[in-house]
């Protein structure tokens, strides 16, 4: 099944508030590969199959993030194959790049920041008949990742990076929210995510449609923090995609029930998150 297109609602474009639109656009084309999309004096938008993933957004007045904040922990890339992540980490480790890595069980991947800080997962899903599921809930691990082995089969391949393959979409986000049943409760009851599991009252998964999860929510940074301030940079906003109109209308239904604000516009709506998170619902 795949899980980034309809009828599942998936996570799309991130949207990014910087300080510096041309080394941030160098970045994201050089080291990560992506094509410009769009390009504006203020705003570039970046991504693969001529969609963009990653919207940047230059504002005058930005002030770099000065504390702990709820907004983005990472947005996640997810690449085809294996392969294409044994080449991109080749890659990034000639250009210099400092990387984590991680096996999740269900997928293995690759940690990194761009140059302002912003948190960025690369990785590769597992084919999901490989995920174990024990009631009702998928097992997750942070195990060594066996870089060796992705490698060599990168190398049997024989194939050169050459930037973000096709294919490539916004895997998940995962965020830094300040109250996590408050956050469950708006992700279930009014979005209609199911969590997939949970992390010791820490962490939560949340996806459609049995996703490993489209959605991490955390308290790492603190229980209470505030939202990120409009004029301080990091996360602008993230987008969801329904199936359809009803279905959207039906969630914004939900959300207005528990009391969230929904504002209509022309390409898409708009909503915040009990943290502050500013999410567009698009069709």
């Amino acid at each position: 099944m795949n899980f980034h297109q309809k009828p599942v609602t998936y996570t799309d474009e991130v949207g990014l508030k910087v300080l510096n639109l041309k080394e941030m656009k160098k970045f994201y084309q050089e080291t990560l590969g992506f094509q410009v999309i769009s390009e504006a004096d203020t705003e570039v938008r970046l991504g693969t199959d001529g969609k963009s993933l990653v919207r940047l957004t230059a504002t005058e007045g930005l002030q770099p993030k000065r504390a702990r904040y709820t907004g983005l922990y990472h947005f996640a890339i997810l690449l085809p194959d294996r392969k294409e992540l044994g080449k991109i980490l080749l890659h990034l480790h000639q250009q210099g790049i400092r990387v984590g890595s991680s096996d999740h069980l269900v997928s293995e991947a690759l940690y990194l920041s761009d140059p302002e800080g912003n948190g960025i997962e690369i990785y590769r899903d597992r084919d999901p008949e490989e995920w174990s599921w024990s009631n009702g809930e998928v097992a997750m691990a942070v195990d060594p990742l066996d870089a060796e082995g992705i490698l060599r089969e990168t190398g049997l391949a024989n194939e050169a990076w050459s930037g973000m393959p096709a294919g490539t979409v916004m895997g998940h986000v995962h965020l830094h929210v300040s109250n996590l049943p408050e956050a469950q409760n708006f992700y279930t009851e009014g979005l209609g995510f199911e969590v997939m599991t949970s992390m010791g009252g820490q962490a939560l998964f949340l996806a459609d449609q049995k996703y490993h999860h489209h959605i991490g929510l955390n308290i790492w940074n603190g229980i209470g923090i505030p939202a990120l301030p409009k004029n301080e940079a990091g996360l602008d906003f993230y987008t969801l995609i329904f199936e359809d109109e009803a279905k959207r209308s039906q969630v914004t239904e939900r959300l207005r029930t528990l009391g969230a604000q929904v504002t209509e516009d022309e390409s898409y709506w708009e909503t915040t998150d009990p943290s502050g998170i500013t999410i567009r619902l698009a069709v």
